[in-house]
């Protein structure tokens, strides 16, 4: 096969994908360009399942090679290393619209690798890696029922922009990735900054039409350059196996589902069921898979569709949920703040058996995070991270720090608060919120928006509103598709659809939203929002009740910053040789730190308030203009033959000649007054080379 290329108009530049020439014995490669953004998006299989696998272990690695933007990786190794937060957060995005698209029973393993070659200032890489990876699979020899494409959509002004540049997305209100196909959607994600419900249909809409185009040039793509899909044998369980095992349980499981609420108790109940299932050996004398003897995993998988059944059956038939809510019911919802005694702010949500603790730290300017990126270096001055302990869900696990799953939620959390935080001349300080998720049973990272929300407001961070959040399901078959209100872990196993959308009363914040299916129509996702707001309100009304606005002040342990505008022609003045002046400030009021911006705006923090009124003291002092005729407090810092030198202001010294000490003759100044002594003085003159000229005798003239 030659080289096969396929191109489709995008803004006022064009998608180019491209096979046959790069990575050639990969099982599908596609190279996706956009200006000067290219991705290498390649597609591998495994031969054969590895044995015992009983899940399909697709695999996305999404990397940024610092090459590609023409720079060096910082460093002492100076080469890429661990995966950043965009790396791992793209490698998620591409994963999730993909993964529904797999044959059922699908076992081997499937690599995707996408690699940024080279990098503009303009397109972000991440939503053609996403279209790539489509294109790489339809191409390959892998089973894949696609394609679907990826289209970044921003809000410049009144006009929605389709791949917003790096530019335009600043400038932008919103922005949003959605993944889908001809007939709908398979994946959102992204921010905005309160958009109303009714413009963020217009934008899915808006991106659903502009994401057929790309979908379109990938069929035209795998006509010219696919590879034979390999057929894949997936077992096939006895249906004589099947029914025996629904007869054994299914009638015990139901009155399980039917009549206990709570997740450790029916799981339990669930469990012990299991056992006694499999420790029947009638279950497995008279079955075989081809030559295979009927095994334990086998009983599991059937126990698996008879729960998956149930849950499904109550939510058509009943209207009815495991726990026995309705299809719209919240579980019991209570707020609470200042829970910890020492911190700087938390904020405790607990929604059912779902909880989670936040608790705000306060920093300086010094504790932003730098982030190296392809386009840049930028800081950031709110962070927002995610732990999920094992005991969440009363297990045992090996801790090694956060995963993939840890870093997506705690993004997406992130993403609901930002546009509501305060800007740093309204609130100065470097924030970090860690959310401790202390039990979950669903949802987890809408409680951690809720408890974040909470925990700032309880620091004293003037949001601009609440956030809360919540999580709508799906039931549906080929007839029929129920949407219910805060899934639970049980809900989202055997359910089609994890929707969170996170918000204020004015409108939407960030949505994130994954399928079983291969994608969802605009409809029914209209009245998804729809219902993800009624419990929008309710919930806010419930964090409302445990705290309705910011506290007027920050939590005496937390540092105290505040900051002043330096006039650009005085920041050397200010700073001193080498931060001589700086270092001195520092020193004598025991502040923690004075930073200044190029544009002069100097941030100062210090451990109480007392030290921050005298560094803010002294520094206008030192940037105040001195005056002939004014009486100043001068102490003496140097002394000579034919006077002292004093410092009259921060920073601004000035000589009293001997014969200004005093009224009387004075033949050698060290006689009247030493190193450290402090008296008033007049600056009596501003000499034609700027020294300052200062008189002790005469402030009695002045006084009089």
């Amino acid at each position: 096969m030659g080289n096969v290329r396929v191109e489709v108009p995008c803004g006022t530049t064009s998608i180019v994908i491209e096979t046959g020439k790069l990575a050639k014995q990969a099982g599908g490669s596609a190279l996706v360009s956009c200006g000067g953004t290219v991705v290498l998006v390649t597609a591998c299989m495994a031969k054969k399942p590895r044995e015992g696998i009983d899940f399909f272990p697709l695999t996305v690695e999404y990397q940024e090679k610092t090459y590609s933007a023409g720079k060096i990786p910082g460093g002492f190794f100076k080469r890429e290393g661990r995966s950043t937060e965009k790396e791992i957060l793209t490698s998620r995005l591409i994963d999730r619209p993909l993964r529904p698209l797999f044959p059922e029973g699908f076992l081997n393993e499937v690599q995707i690798v996408a690699t940024v070659l080279s990098a503009d200032n303009d397109n972000d890489p991440d939503v053609l890696a996403i279209t790539g990876a489509s294109a790489a699979l339809m191409i390959s020899d892998i089973p894949f029922d696609g394609p679907i494409s990826a289209v970044r959509v921003g809000l410049v002004g009144e006009e929605f922009v389709i791949n917003p540049t790096y530019a335009q997305r600043l400038e932008s209100s919103l922005d949003y990735i959605v993944a889908g196909d001809a007939q709908g959607v398979v994946m959102i994600e992204g921010q905005g900054k309160e958009v109303p419900e009714a413009r963020m249909k217009e934008m899915l809409k808006f991106a659903h039409k502009a994401l057929q185009p790309f979908r379109d040039i990938q069929l035209e793509f795998h006509k010219q350059a696919a590879k034979p899909k390999t057929q894949v044998v997936t077992k096939v369980l006895p249906p004589q196996f099947i029914e025996k095992v629904k007869a054994l349980g299914k009638a015990r499981l139901a009155e399980i589902f039917n009549g206990i609420a709570d997740k450790k108790e029916r799981e339990n109940k669930i469990n012990e069921l299991f056992t006694t299932l499999t420790a029947d050996m009638t279950v497995y004398a008279e079955f075989k898979i081809g030559d295979e003897e009927i095994a334990a995993k086998d009983v599991n998988a059937v126990f698996e569709i008879m729960q998956y059944d149930l849950v499904r059956k109550n939510v058509f038939e009943k209207g009815l949920r495991v726990d026995g809510r309705g299809l719209k019911d919240i579980r019991a919802v209570s707020a609470e703040v200042g829970v910890l005694p020492r911190t700087h702010g938390t904020g405790l949500f607990t929604r059912g058996q779902t909880q989670a603790m936040a608790i705000v730290t306060l920093g300086t300017k010094i504790d932003e995070q730098m982030i190296e990126a392809l386009d840049g270096v930028t800081y950031r001055k709110f962070m927002l991270h995610y732990n999920f302990p094992p005991f969440s869900v009363g297990e045992t696990k090996p801790m090694r720090g956060p995963g993939r799953r840890e870093i997506g939620h705690g993004a997406l959390a992130h993403r609901a608060l930002l546009s509501v935080l305060p800007t740093e001349d309204e609130f100065p300080y470097t924030i970090r919120v860690v959310s401790e998720v202390l039990e979950s049973n669903g949802s987890s990272s809408m409680a951690t928006t809720c408890a974040s929300s909470l925990a700032l407001l309880d620091a004293g961070v003037p949001l601009k509103a609440p956030v809360a959040g919540i999580s709508i399901g799906l039931i549906s078959d080929e007839k029929r598709s129920v949407l219910i209100t805060d899934i639970q872990g049980m809900e989202d196993h055997f359910g089609d659809m994890d929707f969170k959308v996170t918000g204020t009363k004015t409108g939407i914040t960030a949505i994130q939203l994954d399928l079983k299916i291969r994608h969802i129509s605009l409809d029914l996702l209209s009245q998804a929002i729809d219902q993800a707001t009624e419990a929008r309100y309710f919930i806010l009304e419930k964090m409302n009740a445990a705290i309705a606005t910011h506290r007027p002040n920050t939590s005496e342990f937390a540092p105290r910053i505040t900051t002043i505008q330096i006039p650009q022609d005085k920041i050397g003045e200010v700073i001193g040789p080498g931060g001589k002046t700086i270092r001195k400030i520092i020193e004598m009021t025991g502040a923690t730190s004075i930073d200044i911006d190029d544009d002069g705006k100097a941030f100062i923090a210090a451990p109480n308030q007392e030290s921050l009124d005298q560094v803010t003291k002294y520094l206008s002092s030192l940037l105040e203009m001195p005056e002939v005729g004014k009486v100043y407090e001068a102490r003496v810092v140097k002394m000579m033959n034919f006077g002292a030198f004093c410092e009259f202001m921060p920073g601004k010294d000035g000589l009293v000649h001997v014969s200004e000490l005093s009224d009387k003759y004075v033949k050698d100044p060290n006689e009247l007054v030493k190193v450290g002594d402090v008296f008033p003085v007049v600056l009596f003159e501003i000499d034609k080379v700027g020294r300052y000229n200062l008189s002790r005798k005469r402030v009695k003239n002045i006084s009089q």
